[in-house]
């Protein structure tokens, strides 16, 4: 439940959706460089499995391009953006941080949620061995 409430910011009005106004320095760069793993084989499919189950609902899909779209890192923006609860919204952003799709790295009273270049470009040279 530390993610629900801490993409809100508690002010004496009352919760309210933190914008993304120094949010660009949460995240740290990405790791850059060749990804040598193998795209075949019972690892890469077991891997490519758990990155689809991850980003198969089209919520999170929405959140991953949402994120691809931003330059740096973005908090209350997620929530604004999609028609779903900020629960529910809170839920799908702890799926894909569990799988390593996205970051999601604390800044103040929220959290600041980024993509991870290197998982994703890894999830498009999976799909692409298909």
């Amino acid at each position: 439940m530390a993610v629900i409430s801490s993409i809100y910011d508690e002010s004496p009005r009352g919760r309210s959706p933190m914008k993304a106004s120094n949010a660009a320095e949460c995240c740290p760069p990405a790791l850059e460089g060749p990804d040598l793993r193998p795209v075949e084989g019972p690892e890469a499919d077991e891997e490519l499995a758990e990155l689809a189950k991850a980003i198969g609902h089209p919520a999170r899909v929405q959140i991953l391009r949402l994120l691809v779209r931003k330059s740096g890192c973005i908090c209350g923006e997620i929530v604004d953006e999609l028609p779903l609860a900020q629960s529910t919204v809170s839920q799908h952003l702890k799926v894909l941080k569990d799988c390593g799709l996205i970051r999601g790295d604390v800044a103040g009273p929220r959290i600041c949620y980024c993509i991870e270049p290197r998982a994703l470009r890894r999830l498009k040279a999976l799909i692409g061995s298909l």
